[in-house]
């Protein structure tokens, strides 16, 4: 590896150096990803493919997208990043993803799934228009392929005749083991080795069939579609516009080159289907992919994460919805290709008839949910906060619309860490809570969850969502009551400033408060259950005792529960003080979830210091809105 720091230098490697280089490659994957955590599996699958595009294709000046883009590792290794790799995913370090920002050699930014077809294709007809001279090259997962916007995106360039080529990465996972009828498809193509024997010759041997005249033209196409149909492989990326070639062996960097280069000579968008083996070099990956997919730092040798916080928010969530639904038989789960990332994989094996993995497809799992909900079910979608915002348009128009009694399971809502922008769920409160029909909730600890979770389930009847963050919490904060719609709980009553918190910020609110008593101030800490609706009377009252009121959140400031709680102080007439942390209106770059906290903010000694300035520098009847 120490001879490779450019892609060029790639080029000068024969074939057996190469697999060297790729041995190489993958255990300094394993030794640096087992320190700093990070996307293991997906990259070991892709070391060939990825020195082969390398080889082929001229970075930066040929585009190559990585839809995802968690598997961008072994890209950055050989783009001139090697040395940094110790800094990724943490605070001012390398990113997990590709970031344009970062190095010329990554053309477009991702995080999320199915993206990258649709971005190449801009950057193709760009060209065109701009009449350049270079290669886009899209490399997208088969589980990425599942998502509608990636067959939006087939549709459009299959009838666009610009010069693209799509690579599909196919290992049968996304994070979990794909499911559906493309699943199936692409396995019937990867098992069939007749197949793949018989693809070289067909056009030929369909060509050669003689035309009988006019009257028989049509006829004759429908014979030769069924034997198309009946033995070519890929026939529907052909149908779509594609020149289909596989399936490839992804480990075999030879074959790779030779199907890259034949690929850059064929005019209009081609298709590559080639197999890889996800984890592949390193046992335990290989064995269990979808725990290495993205891993926290482990043991090499035995394959065991190092730091365990013990049960999280995600695994109390499936531990309580396995407990309602053997009394509710109503209850169905539903998860968009992360049945074990969401908790949901105990339900699934305990009620596989009432367990639906859709793939990766939250659009359609949130109408999906709308269907089963309209006909008497009880659907719970679990889905991170990230990911939810791509089904915004579902939410509000198939249930909230409808009143559909839909459960959101809102997993890793707030700052989940490293990796970065893409992923912190710091908008769902904002892009909710202004849809009508709407109800949200955030638990501050374990016991909370349960409560809410049978609250929502059993004593609800409407669309609802509960949002809890990434990782462990508090088991019991404090002795709490029933659940009542809209309501707040006071856990701690003084008379110098209110703080009203959600979620996992009324620990830190708690926190602050104990500060504050030792500067002779009290804090009433008011708990607000509910982000939607908020029972104002309380909120009143506290205000118009203390008249300071400070507002926690793990969501952005723009549109988020501090404005709510500057709506009720408006709609009441009261002036009092108002100050509102939680994070700016700027995307989150990646690192600790403690430093991104305390950068921003958000952490109680800091927000200690900032309330202390409460009593020094603003008049009684200001209200002022800060971010951080």
């Amino acid at each position: 590896m120490d001879c490779v720091n450019s892609p060029e230098d790639l080029k000068s490697l024969n074939y057996e150096q190469l697999k060297g280089l790729a041995s190489s490659i993958r255990s300094f994957l394993i030794e640096k990803i087992s320190k700093t955590g990070g996307h293991l599996a997906p990259n070991l699958g892709v070391v060939e493919l990825t020195l082969a595009l390398h080889r082929v294709f001229d970075t930066p000046r040929d585009k190559i997208i990585w839809d995802v883009g968690h598997q961008c590792y072994v890209h950055k290794i050989i783009t001139g990043r090697k040395n940094k790799f110790d800094t990724m995913r943490k605070l001012n370090g390398l990113s997990g993803f590709p970031k344009v920002n970062e190095s010329p050699h990554d053309a477009f930014n991702t995080g999320h799934s199915s993206t990258s077809i649709s971005a190449a294709l801009g950057i193709a007809k760009a060209r065109d228009i701009k009449k350049e001279k270079y290669s886009v090259i899209a490399v997208i997962g088969d589980g990425a392929l599942t998502g509608g916007m990636a067959f939006e995106a087939l549709n459009d360039a299959g009838r666009s005749f610009n010069d693209l080529i799509v690579v599909l990465n196919d290992n049968e996972m996304s994070i979990s083991k794909n499911v559906g009828g493309l699943s199936k498809y692409l396995s019937k193509i990867r098992t069939e080795p007749f197949y793949y024997k018989v693809k070289e010759d067909i056009d030929i041997i369909l060509n050669k069939i003689p035309a009988i005249g006019k009257s028989a033209v049509k006829a004759l196409d429908r014979v030769k579609g069924s034997i198309k149909y009946m033995i070519m492989p890929g026939i529907i990326f052909e149908e779509l516009g594609f020149k289909y070639i596989g399936p490839i062996d992804g480990h075999n960097i030879e074959e790779l080159e030779n199907v890259f280069k034949k690929a850059k000579s064929i005019k209009g968008p081609v298709f590559i289907h080639v197999c890889t083996q996800k984890g592949k070099g390193y046992n335990h990956a290989e064995e269990n992919p979808d725990i290495f997919h993205g891993i926290a730092p482990f043991e090499i040798e035995s394959g065991e994460v190092i730091s365990n916080g013990g049960p999280g928010y995600s695994n109390i969530f499936g531990e309580e919805l396995v407990e309602i639904a053997e009394k509710n038989k109503k209850v169905v789960a539903i998860t968009a290709a992360m049945p074990n990332g969401t908790g949901l994989d105990a339900f699934s094996k305990k009620f596989p008839e009432r367990f639906f993995d859709v793939g990766i497809a939250e659009q359609h799992a949130v109408t999906f949910a709308a269907g089963l909900a309209r006909n008497g079910l009880v659907p719970v979608f679990a889905v991170y906060s990230s990911f939810l915002q791509r089904a915004y348009d579902q939410v509000l128009h198939d249930v909230a619309i409808q009143k559909l009694h839909v459960v959101f399971a809102i997993d890793r809502a707030g700052i989940v860490g490293e990796d970065g922008e893409t992923h912190q769920g710091i908008y769902d409160i904002s892009f909710l809570r202004h849809i009508p029909n709407m109800t949200i909730m955030a638990p501050c600890d374990y016991n909370e969850l349960r409560k809410m979770m049978k609250f929502a389930i059993e004593d609800f009847d409407g669309p609802i969502a509960i949002r809890y963050p990434r990782g462990s919490g508090s088991h019991k904060l404090f002795e709490s009551p029933g659940i009542e719609l809209g309501q707040s709980l006071i856990l701690r009553e003084g008379k110098d400033v209110s703080i009203i918190a959600v979620g996992n910020k009324v620990e830190v609110a708690m926190e602050v408060a104990a500060l504050l008593e030792k500067m002779d101030l009290s804090a009433d800490v008011i708990y607000s259950r509910f982000i939607k609706p908020v029972n104002p009377k309380p909120i009143i009252n506290s205000a118009i005792k203390t008249g300071k009121i400070v507002t926690i959140e793990d969501n952005t400031v723009e549109g988020g529960f501090g404005s709510r709680i500057l709506e009720i102080i408006n709609e009441s007439g009261i002036n009092v003080k108002t100050k509102i942390f939680g994070y700016p209106d700027r995307f989150i770059c990646h690192g600790s979830k403690k430093e991104l906290e305390k950068m921003f903010g958000l952490d109680a000694k800091s927000i200690f210091n900032s309330v202390m300035k409460m009593f020094n520098r603003y008049s009684v009847k200001d209200i002022v809105v800060e971010g951080i």
